[in-house]
């Protein structure tokens, strides 16, 4: 069974930092995709950023400059090093992977982990 387990969320003040984990285990033959979503209460999910197996990258607008997304492919995890955090980033944030059991890739999303950001 694939699972994906994050950690790393937590509480910080405005102008902080924080770095999220996503580590994805179980029996698969590859991960594609990876990526970051958010969701507040009452709204839909965003996306905050996304990475390749190449490691080609895409960010919302609202974090571009203050978030980095990257990955270890050798380790199955993924990373999203928030900076300059302000109180508007307070959400739940989903991991997401697109992986591929055998012939077939499905979407995978973690449990979510709570950042809150205190102005």
């Amino acid at each position: 069974q694939v699972q994906l387990v994050e950690s790393g969320g937590g509480l910080v003040q405005a102008g902080g930092s924080l770095r999220l984990s996503c580590a994805a285990s179980g029996s698969f033959a590859s991960i594609n995709a990876m990526g970051w979503y958010r969701q507040t209460p009452g709204k839909q999910r965003e996306l905050v950023a996304t990475i390749t197996s190449g490691s080609a990258t895409n960010y919302a607008d609202s974090v571009k400059g203050r978030f980095t997304i990257s990955r270890d492919n050798a380790a199955n995890t993924v990373y999203l090093q928030m900076n300059s955090l302000k109180p508007e980033d307070t959400a739940v944030y989903y991991c997401n992977a697109d992986i591929r059991i055998r012939v077939f890739v499905d979407h995978y999303w973690g449990q979510g982990t709570q950042v809150t950001v205190s102005s």
